[in-house]
C-alpha cells in the first residue's frame, strides 16, 4: 500500500514575517530587559541614599528618657494621618476600622472599574484630568474645613471679627463634635444605657463583660464620622455626575481615588506640621483664646 504523500509547510509570506517581527519588537522580556533596568535603578537609589546619609545629618532628639514623655508625642510620619483621625473619632474606628475599609475599597477598584479601555494607562479618559483636579481640591479643602470645624476655628474667627466673647452661649453645641457631646443637655439615661452581657467571654472561661451604651459618645465618635466619611464621597459622585464631570466608572474612580489621596496627604501634613503641644492646632490658635 503506497504511503500518503507528505505535505510540506508553506513558507511564511513577507507580511506574516513582518507581523511576527513587529510583535517580537513590542515585547518586554523580564530578563534582561526589565530586571536589568530594575537593577540599575536599585544601584542608583542605594548610592543616592548613602550620599544623603553621609552629607546630611539626621534630626535626632536627646537620649530617650522613659520618665519624660515628649509633648507632643507623635507617631512616625506615615502614621500621623491615623493619629490625626484619632483626635476626631473613636480610637477603634480611626485605628482599625477606617484603615481596613480603605484597603478593601482600594483593592475593590479593579473589580468595580472593569472596563478594558485604557487599562494600564494613567488618566487615559477625556475627563480624567478634570476629575483628578476636582477630587483633589474637594478632598484637601473639605478635610481642612472639617478639621477647623472640629477644632472650633470657625468660632475663633467669628470672635476675631465680632469681638472677644461675642459667640452666643446658646450656640456652644456648634463648637464642634465635642460641643455636641458636652454642650447639649442630654438626658441622664442616655449616658449609660445598659446592654447586658453582650460579650459572652464566659464561654471561653473568662469573666463576662457588661456593656453600657453612651448615646452622645456614640453619635459624636462613631455615627457622625462614619456618615461623614461615607456620605461625602457619595455626595461628591452624585454632584459630579449631575454636572457631567464624571460619567463613567473610570471617571468616578479617578474622582474618588484623587479625593482619597488628597485626604491622606492633608491629614499627614496637618499631623506633622500643625500640631503643637497637647496636639493643639497651631498657629491658628492665635485667632482667639485657646481656652474657649
Amino acid at each position: 500500500m503506497a504511503a500518503a504523500p507528505q505535505t510540506q509547510a508553506q513558507p511564511a509570506s513577507a507580511a506574516v514575517k513582518a507581523r511576527q517581527r513587529r510583535a517580537r519588537e513590542e515585547e518586554l522580556l523580564v530578563w534582561p530587559d526589565l530586571v536589568f533596568i530594575e537593577f540599575i535603578c536599585a544601584v542608583l537609589f542605594t548610592i543616592l541614599i548613602v550620599g544623603l546619609a553621609v552629607m546630611v545629618d539626621s534630626i535626632l532628639l536627646d537620649r530617650a528618657n522613659p520618665a519624660v514623655t515628649p509633648n507632643p508625642s507623635k507617631a512616625p510620619w506615615y502614621f500621623l494621618n491615623l493619629q490625626e483621625l484619632l483626635l476626631h473619632m473613636h480610637p477603634a474606628l480611626a485605628g482599625v476600622v477606617v484603615p481596613t475599609v480603605a484597603l478593601i475599597a482600594l483593592g475593590a477598584i479593579p473589580y468595580w472599574d472593569n472596563t478594558p479601555e485604557g487599562q494600564g494607562e494613567w488618566l487615559s479618559t477625556p475627563r480624567a484630568w478634570l476629575n483628578l483636579r476636582v477630587g483633589a481640591a474637594v478632598g484637601a479643602i473639605g478635610t481642612t474645613l472639617l478639621i477647623f470645624y472640629d477644632e472650633s476655628k470657625h468660632i475663633q474667627l467669628f470672635e476675631m471679627i465680632a469681638g472677644k466673647d461675642s459667640w452666643p452661649e446658646q450656640l456652644n453645641f456648634m463648637r464642634g463634635l465635642r460641643g455636641i457631646q458636652n454642650e447639649i443637655n442630654w438626658p441622664a439615661w442616655t449616658l449609660d444605657v445598659p446592654l447586658g452581657n453582650v460579650l459572652r467571654l464566659d464561654l471561653l472561661g473568662l469573666p463576662k463583660i457588661e456593656l453600657d451604651w453612651n448615646i452622645p459618645g456614640f453619635i459624636v465618635e462613631q455615627f457622625i464620622p462614619v456618615n461623614t466619611m461615607v456620605g461625602l464621597p457619595i455626595l461628591l459622585s452624585l454632584v459630579a455626575h449631575k454636572l457631567k464631570i464624571a460619567q463613567t466608572k473610570r471617571d468616578h474612580m479617578v474622582l474618588q481615588f484623587s479625593g482619597f489621596i488628597a485626604v491622606y496627604v492633608t491629614l499627614t501634613i496637618v499631623g506633622t506640621y500643625f500640631r503643637g503641644e497637647g496636639l493643639a492646632l497651631v498657629p491658628y490658635t492665635i485667632f482667639a483664646d485657646p481656652s474657649h
